[in-house]
């Protein structure tokens, strides 16, 4: 393993950012793709390639790097957790093109917004990592659209199981979809406690 003595704090703040902005990009892509009824799944599925890419360059970093500038254990947590964001939005958009969906429910709409919304929140707390700026409000905010989140799935669920309209195939798949959005939302409010603790580690 080759060591480097020179700090690179550099390349691994620009590496948080660059995936705070391919998940900021990817919910965005998967909420239109909800919006519209229409599979975005190439783009997506481009999207989640790259998230790799970049995780795997943070993982080589923290190999190469004598000093990082977080605990290596923290800074793998971190980048793993992004990218299981990018592949539960994958994921999502695989099983809509999947099971055909064409006529999207308002709740999993609504789920996609959420999820941007919540992107924006982590992109902007990954531009803030270095040295640690208003990342509490973001968090805060990000555990809030979790909480609604929580709701809207639970009260799509319950839709589910109440409409006698609702063939079983079209009953396994849609609550597949709710699920799959809600842990993809699970995945950001993650995302925004480990850089709370973190950042209280380094306080």
């Amino acid at each position: 393993m080759r060591l480097s003595i020179v700090p690179q704090e550099r390349r691994f703040y620009e590496l948080f950012k660059k995936m705070g902005e391919l998940i900021s990009e990817t919910l965005g892509e998967l909420s239109r793709s909800l919006l519209e009824g229409r599979s975005r799944h190439p783009r997506l599925r481009d999207l989640e390639h790259q998230a790799d890419d970049v995780t795997h360059e943070i993982y080589n970093l923290v190999d190469r790097t004598f000093v990082t500038p977080l605990e290596q254990e923290d800074i793998l947590l971190l980048a793993s957790s992004l990218d299981d964001i990018v592949d539960l939005a994958e994921e999502v958009s695989d099983k809509v093109e999947l099971y055909r969906c064409t006529t999207i429910s308002d709740p999993a709409k609504r789920m996609g917004e959420l999820l941007v919304s919540a992107a924006k929140e982590i992109e902007q707390m990954l531009v803030n990592l270095e040295g640690f700026k208003d990342l509490e409000s973001h968090r805060i905010e990000v555990h809030r659209l979790e909480n609604e989140g929580d709701q809207t799935t639970r009260e799509a669920l319950a839709h589910l199981f109440v409409d006698d309209g609702m063939s079983a195939p079209e009953l396994i798949k849609w609550k597949d979809i709710y699920d799959l959005l809600e842990d993809t939302l699970d995945g950001c409010e993650h995302v925004a406690n480990v850089l709370e603790r973190v950042s209280i580690k380094n306080a």
